[in-house]
């Protein structure tokens, strides 16, 4: 057993394992900050638009987050089980997780500056999660009270080997209200480094009996969205962690091993961390891109710039015969769209082709 549980008097130094980062991650906080920037200057959504947007947004958020733990629902199924359609072939586990993460990330979506950065916050916020889950009834909102570990399995669910340990019962209290004191107090780092420590950390101590890591998640858009990343409810971080699952619990585990070791290290997982914020922020630029798009052309005009973002290239008659649209109505839509620097020409004459301009 690791030091830090044998003496209740130990504090984890969080300052140090920020010191201890490799400055090769600060391009990757420019970019999201200036990419961050991109998107303030530039939102100018409609109010469709961003309903439309943010109602995607819960349903693939809370497909993703629920799915990395093993629910087998999609995002079609969470959407027609959402729209009160019946769905037998899913377990109540998976439809009570879902409900759960759904209505607690639109909570979080409306009301996040008014949501403290508290213990007693988190705490509610679990309650919220686990609203649904009836095995969870005893003890939603409350530490847990019996020892876990992180554990691999095989596909029988054999255990194979235990991962790391857990914080122990006894300590939960102590080490999140000092990691909370911590994450609060801590202006001189930068907020998206603080945030990596604080979801490791926080896995780290799995304070309880279940919904660690989807709790993590919420409180991962409550932090953005307190810190001014106002895209966090229009492109989903959750499908980004759920399209790179292996990353993430392989650089999870490469850095909670260490803690406690004279090598602690939590570079591993704030490196790829910062990649999906990353990718989170490029995605939210281009949506701005793509609404603007949506917005100057007309259903036809758009149908052909779609269809050039899907293949390589295409020559008007190609474009006619596939979209099913008359061949003037192609070269007027391709002269609009060379106009708004939508696309290239390539080529003269009757062997003339398109291609959509990459930015």
């Amino acid at each position: 057993m690791s030091d830090r549980f044998l003496n209740f008097n130990f504090i984890m130094d969080y300052d140090k394992l920020l010191e201890s980062l490799p400055t090769s991650l600060i391009g990757a906080i420019a970019r999201i900050d200036e990419l961050k920037g991109r998107w303030i200057g530039g939102c100018d959504l409609s109010p469709r638009t961003v309903e439309n947007l943010r109602r995607s947004t819960l349903i693939t958020s809370a497909g993703a987050s629920t799915r990395i733990e093993g629910s087998k629902m999609t995002d079609k199924d969470i959407e027609d089980y959402l729209s009160g359609l019946k769905i037998q072939k899913f377990a109540e586990r998976d439809r009570q997780e879902v409900s759960g993460y759904h209505e607690t990330l639109e909570l979080i979506f409306n009301q996040y500056q008014e949501l403290a950065w508290t213990e007693n916050n988190i705490k509610y916020l679990h309650t919220r999660l686990l609203q649904y889950s009836a095995k969870n009834e005893n003890h939603r909102g409350n530490y847990k009270t019996i020892d876990n570990r992180i554990e691999a399995v095989d596909a029988n669910g054999k255990l194979i080997s235990v991962i790391f340990e857990t914080t122990p019962v006894y300590l939960v209290g102590k080490e999140m209200s000092e990691l909370i004191d911590w994450s609060q107090s801590a202006e001189r780092h930068h907020p998206l480094l603080v945030l990596s420590v604080f979801t490791i950390s926080f896995l780290k101590i799995h304070p309880f009996l279940d919904g660690n890591g989807r709790l993590s998640r919420l409180l991962t858009n409550q932090w953005l969205l307190r810190h001014g990343y106002d895209y966090t409810p229009f492109v989903s971080h959750e499908k980004l962690i759920e399209d790179s699952k292996a990353d993430y619990y392989r650089t999870l585990r490469d850095s909670q091993i260490t803690f406690g070791r004279a090598d602690e290290s939590v570079g591993a997982w704030t490196e790829y961390f910062l990649r999906i914020l990353l990718f989170q922020a490029q995605k939210a630029v281009d949506l701005l891109d793509v609404t603007r798009i949506e917005d100057e052309l007309s259903p036809k005009q758009l149908a052909i710039w779609q269809y050039l973002s899907r293949v390589d290239q295409a020559t008007p008659g190609q474009i006619s015969k596939e979209i099913q649209v008359a061949r003037m109505t192609v070269s007027q839509a391709l002269t609009k769209l060379l106009g708004l620097g939508l696309i290239v020409r390539l080529g003269q004459g009757r062997t003339t082709s398109y291609r959509r301009r990459v930015r």
